[in-house]
């Protein structure tokens, strides 16, 4: 302790120096005014018998509250609130020395002295915060439009005003009329969001930034619509889950993405119930190396397994997820194939585990309807070997990761997936949690379309689009797989539950959004060319079936539906039939039989299968 206040004493002696002139200052000036110029000789020379006494306090209280060995320029509210401490500390120490006869001089001057001296140490050390906040602007800095005046917003403006950035905030606009015509740090806020183009133009800003990383998508879309008109780019926070820090910086700000404009929705989650689903528990994620796998892996380490294994065929992705989680979460990497039924058996025997999601699919609808045979082998003989092995070791909890695509499916994906639904509701054992839960289209995931849109956007043209009545629902991978994790807590056993995902997104409108972010002129620099549906794709999907009983659960964006199943012979037969075309490589065969599959789902008559195939008995030996 002597070390270290030696330490301190020793790296502030020109501090200390500056104090004792304070100090002698504040209390000679102080006196002179209580005395209104004109100090009796006898309080002169008791004052400055007793300075060295005054001094010595001041700097033992200030030593002893840390104000020596400081880095001052970036000092905050805790080290000015020790400055208030240490003068409060120094005051309590000499006032009583005026009885003991210590010094005799007026108390009042011994306490405003004090409180004077406190403040101009204080001034002091916050100099270079006070003279230094509004410093002159680079001139060649670019001048910013800042959407929000906020905490976040204030974050953004004190940064730049206090460190080069390479930008100058110029003006604020926010939807709170209570900030118009204020000021935010010296910036002016000026209006709303709907008058960002003409603040733009008013104030020659030449970027948009949206501060708040929790944006909505209506406050993205229009500071996004604002600064198109004002040919401005626009720069965002990136959400709150992706920040470098717990504040917004400078430094994390990024360029508007589409997925900004697609993902933003503010999902209320409930951690305590899904903590409770998977905390201490045995997890086991299949295609943990794919876009949901690796996002499922990462938020449930998040909640504390006692074991997660992460399931997967292809070897670097599944590397890769397993390096990007922390260190203190047991993993357990497994390099295997769903296909393999005996290999997935002797998996589960071995690590047993209580939770199970399952998102291993083949899911590119193009590649499925070229070979429905690899469809069949992984979408549906797969998903039957992990539900098999999975009731066998007593798994109490399974989400099985399906697609709006499953909805009257039209396509071997969508057919493949709906024979997936019909298992899980089938194969839930009695008293287990086991359910389907349907996404949209996940922004962001392998083979969706708007990577795809990206690709053809950095080539230089054209964006191929199906029709341009095309509608498509969107989610972002993070919301896509919360919900599914809040939905597997909710579970009762067999049902399926619908991801409320908001309105579907016109396709055309997407893409020409995404020229539009890119910088680029739709038309005159990237062309739009319409190809027409490819064989199994729907113009519009749903992610419910009119006929599928619709009830609420305690999340306002998961609907919980009673799956329409098909008759437990009808779906065997189905089973066995696949399994018979598999094993003799006969594409058209088991083109026919998902054909088949999605035309009765399509009615709501499931049950009707080809009857001219092998008997019942799949259900039970599939893996």
């Amino acid at each position: 302790m002597r070390l270290l206040l030696a330490s301190r004493l020793r790296i502030g002696i020109p501090l200390v120096l500056l104090d004792a002139m304070l100090v002698a200052g504040s209390y000679t000036a102080v006196l002179a005014v209580r005395f209104d110029g004109r100090t009796p000789a006898g309080y002169s020379h008791r004052l400055y018998t007793c300075l060295p006494i005054v001094i010595g306090v001041h700097v033992a209280c200030n030593l002893v509250w840390g104000l020596y060995g400081q880095i001052w320029k970036h000092a905050s509210v805790a080290e000015a609130r020790r400055i208030v401490f240490a003068g409060i500390t120094a005051g309590l120490i000499i006032l009583p020395l005026d009885p003991l006869d210590a010094f005799r001089i007026p108390r009042s001057v011994a306490l405003f002295a004090a409180v004077v001296a406190t403040m101009f140490m204080g001034l002091v050390r916050f100099q270079a915060r006070l003279f230094s906040f509004r410093r002159k602007v680079d001139r060649s800095a670019v001048r910013v439009a800042i959407v929000g005046a906020g905490f976040s917003g204030a974050s953004i403006v004190r940064e730049m005003l206090r460190t080069p950035s390479g930008r100058a905030p110029v003006v604020v606009v926010d939807d709170d009329v209570r900030s118009h015509g204020r000021s935010l740090l010296g910036v002016p806020v000026v209006g709303s969001v709907a008058d960002l183009a003409s603040a733009v133009e008013r104030y020659g800003a030449r970027e948009v930034i949206v501060a708040d990383p929790s944006a909505s998508h209506a406050l993205l879309t229009a500071a996004m619509e604002q600064a198109e008109r004002a040919e401005v780019p626009v720069k965002v926070m990136p959400p709150v889950h992706e920040l470098l820090a717990a504040s917004p910086s400078v430094r994390d700000v990024r360029s508007l993405q589409i997925h900004d404009l697609l993902g933003r929705q503010q999902v209320v989650t409930d951690h305590e119930r899904i903590a409770a689903a998977i905390a201490g528990r045995r997890v086991l994620i299949t295609g943990a190396g794919g876009s949901i796998g690796s996002e499922i892996s990462n938020q449930v380490a998040g909640y504390g397994p006692s074991l997660l294994a992460m399931l997967d065929h292809d070897e670097t992705h599944l590397h890769d997820v397993s390096a990007r989680l922390p260190a203190n979460v047991e993993q357990q990497l497994v390099l295997t194939d769903i296909r393999d039924g005996e290999r997935l058996r002797a998996v589960f025997r071995r690590l047993r585990p209580e939770v199970v999601f399952h998102a291993a699919a083949h899911k590119h609808v193009p590649l499925l309807e070229a070979d429905p045979v690899e469809a069949a082998k992984t979408n549906v003989q797969g998903t039957a070997n992990v539900l098999t092995v999975a009731a066998e070791v007593g798994v109490e909890r399974l989400v099985f990761i399906s697609t709006d695509k499953a909805v009257r499916p039209a396509n071997v994906l969508g057919q493949s997936k709906h024979l997936g639904e019909q298992l899980v509701a089938h194969r839930s054992p009695i008293g287990a949690h086991w359910c389907s839960v349907r996404f949209g289209n996940v922004v962001g995931s392998r083979g969706s379309v708007i990577p795809t849109f990206a690709t053809q956007i950095a080539a230089g043209g054209p964006v191929t689009v199906t029709d341009a009545d095309m509608t498509r629902y969107f989610m972002s991978v993070h919301e896509a797989v919360t919900l599914a994790l809040q939905a597997a807590a909710f579970s009762r056993g067999g049902e399926i539950f619908m991801l409320n995902v908001g309105e579907p997104v016109n396709v055309l409108a997407l893409a020409e959004r995404m020229i539009r972010l890119s910088g680029r002129v739709v038309g005159d620099e990237i062309a739009i060319e319409f190809v027409g549906p490819r064989p199994g794709e729907k113009l519009t999907e749903q992610l419910q079936h009119p006929a599928e009983e619709a009830n609420p659960t305690e999340h306002d964006s998961i609907t919980r539906l009673t799956p329409i199943v098909m008759p437990v012979d009808g779906l065997a037969r189905t089973l066995d039939a696949l399994a018979l075309a598999v094993e003799r490589g006969h594409d058209d065969a088991v083109r026919r039989l998902f054909h088949d599959v999605g035309r009765a789902a399509d009615v709501g008559a499931v049950g009707r299968v080809p009857s001219a195939v092998a008997p019942a008995g799949a259900l039970e030996n599939t893996a």
